[in-house]
């Protein structure tokens, strides 16, 4: 068999292989090139340097900015080999070759060939052949896709429009052969993820397009960043973190996308509708767009995402199409009775690690009439485990009735499979002292629960983050005062994914969520340890500082 040279380039280096993928995003540290995703075999393990080797990646599209970070800074890795189709990483790479001139190759292999070449301590990249000790894969380049472009790419990509809308039509196009698309799609929006200040990588890249004159030609929400916008010079927040911080963002609004700063642009009343094709990056805002609302976006890596705005084209490939949404995989849930809402992000946790990349139809749970925000929830811990951009629940979401392929496996989740994963998200100790709510960005439904719940002042602090118009409608209500009046702390456009000393209480050790995705991610990003559970025990650990024990649902 013949290996796939999926980006060009010659290495050599130890073998770092995992069989479970990795999101470099709140799994890798840019700075010691680490693994510092808790929960993942390959925890403290060292990428710079390494054939890293996984079947893909998962998790956070911001792993591309990780990625180019880790090039720019010289800590990446020799080289990248999957044994499945992969955009991530790659786009990293590609954005690190096509601006900067740096190179780490790319392949991919079969399963046959991952296994022999995971087994090798040392590999070599060579023009030819992946070698290793008495191991030789050839290497060939992927075949050469016919994709057709429209007399308006081509005058894009021939510098009509400037030189930041020809290099993202190169980009574009890159990424649409790589994933075998025989031409591009219109977009009718976009959402920007590259905007939290996690590593340099993300301000070079911004403020380099928006010197080079890009501007987008769709309409273009902006995630969540990595300070208050305006608050952030009465909250002790280091002037240079924070102006840098600031700059990040000013050049996404130089670039003519909207000011919005929420990683749950899903909440905002112009969402996308059923069969819109957008571009989206942020895992559960992709993940929520297709799953809930059945609008049709990728999994989309941080940077391309703004070369989609810019062009107003993506590649038609993957969930674009009809057939790219059936469901792969059939799980049978096991479902409990009594349980309360944090039985959504654990069931997404769940199966995120059953699915993989594979789109699952979740079925049995149409009884449980669940809310949006329990869907939220669930959306934003399976986007956290698995590689997939969507997944459907019987009875539940608008396209489960879409036939599963004729080769989908069926699998159950039991309530042991849960009882696990509620193990493994509540590590921390049982006294805390940090209530984190807002990951991703909470919703006025959720901010008026949690006001219902909270019967008096917090004895520990409680702090929820959520966009600029979720904030504005809870101030119409009068909810946002009575969280206020109970010591609760709400903050615009950062999220428990970028927040950073001293907005987070330095003195905190232990902290509480009910967010899947925080409590796999936050050991890794905050260095403490997390406990996790629904709302109502959320609101009772404020007030007593005890997490809640294993709920009776999974006894």
């Amino acid at each position: 068999m013949t290996a796939r040279r999926i980006l060009p380039g010659l290495a050599e280096g130890p073998v770092l292989a995992m069989a479970e993928g990795l999101s470099f995003w709140g799994g890798v540290d840019p700075e010691t090139a680490r693994v510092i995703d808790a929960h993942h075999p390959a925890h403290g393990a060292g990428l710079a340097g390494a054939v890293v080797m996984m079947p893909t990646s998962r998790g956070s599209c911001s792993g591309s900015g990780v990625m180019l970070d880790l090039m720019l800074n010289a800590r990446a890795p020799a080289a990248l080999v999957f044994s499945e189709a992969e955009d991530i990483l790659t786009l990293g790479a590609l954005i690190g070759a096509e601006m900067f001139g740096r190179t780490v190759p790319v392949l991919r292999v079969s399963a046959q060939d991952f296994a022999r070449l995971s087994a090798q301590p040392r590999l070599r990249i060579g023009a030819d052949a992946i070698t290793g000790n008495g191991v030789s894969v050839p290497v060939g380049d992927a075949p050469d896709t016919a994709l057709t472009l429209t007399p308006e790419d081509r005058a894009i990509l021939d510098g009509r429009d400037g030189e930041a809308a020809a290099l993202s039509m190169r980009i574009v196009c890159a990424m649409a052969r790589q994933q075998g698309a025989e031409r591009l799609t219109d977009i009718s929006r976009g959402h920007m993820d590259g905007t939290i200040l996690a590593h340099p990588a993300n301000l070079i890249f911004a403020e380099r397009m928006a010197e080079l004159g890009a501007q987008v030609r769709v309409p273009t929400t902006i995630n969540a960043i990595s300070v208050d916008r305006e608050g952030w010079p009465g909250q002790g927040v280091d002037p240079d973190f924070g102006s840098r911080a600031s700059r990040l963002a000013d050049a996404y609004v130089r670039m003519g996308c909207r000011p919005s700063f929420t990683c749950a642009p899903y909440l905002l009343t112009d969402r996308p509708a059923a069969g819109e094709d957008i571009a989206w990056a942020e895992s559960n805002a992709v993940v929520f767009a297709n799953t809930v609302l059945g609008a049709r976006t990728p999994k989309h890596p941080d940077y391309l995402d703004l070369c989609m705005a810019v062009t107003g084209r993506a590649p038609l490939a993957g969930v674009y199409l009809d057939e790219a949404r059936r469901p792969a995989l059939v799980l049978d849930v096991d479902t409990p009775e009594g349980a309360d809402d944090s039985f959504w992000p654990l069931l997404g946790y769940v199966a995120g690690h059953a699915a993989g990349g594979a789109i699952p139809l979740l079925r049995g749970l149409a009884g449980l009439n669940p809310t949006t925000d329990d869907l939220k929830a669930m959306c934003a811990a399976f986007g956290t485990t698995s590689g997939a951009p969507m997944l459907h629940v019987e009875d539940v979401t608008p396209e489960a009735n879409l036939s599963p392929l004729p080769d989908a496996t069926h699998a159950p989740i039991t309530r042991a499979d849960l009882s696990r994963a509620w193990a493994e998200l509540n590590q921390g100790p049982e006294q805390v002292d940090l209530i984190a709510i807002g990951s991703p960005h909470a919703s006025a439904p959720e901010c008026r629960a949690l006001a219902d719940l909270l019967d008096g002042p917090v004895a520990i602090p409680l702090i929820v983050t959520a966009g600029r118009a979720i904030i504005a409608d809870l101030d119409r209500d009068g909810t946002l005062k009575r969280l206020k009046a109970n010591g609760v702390q709400v903050i615009p456009d950062l999220c428990w994914c970028s927040i950073t000393e001293p907005v987070f209480p330095p003195q905190a050790r232990a902290v509480m969520t009910n967010s899947g995705k925080y409590a796999h991610y936050g050991p890794g990003l905050s260095g403490r340890a997390l406990r996790f559970g629904g709302l109502a025990d959320c609101a009772r650990a404020a007030r007593t500082g005890q997490a809640a024990p294993l709920p009776h649902w999974l006894t």
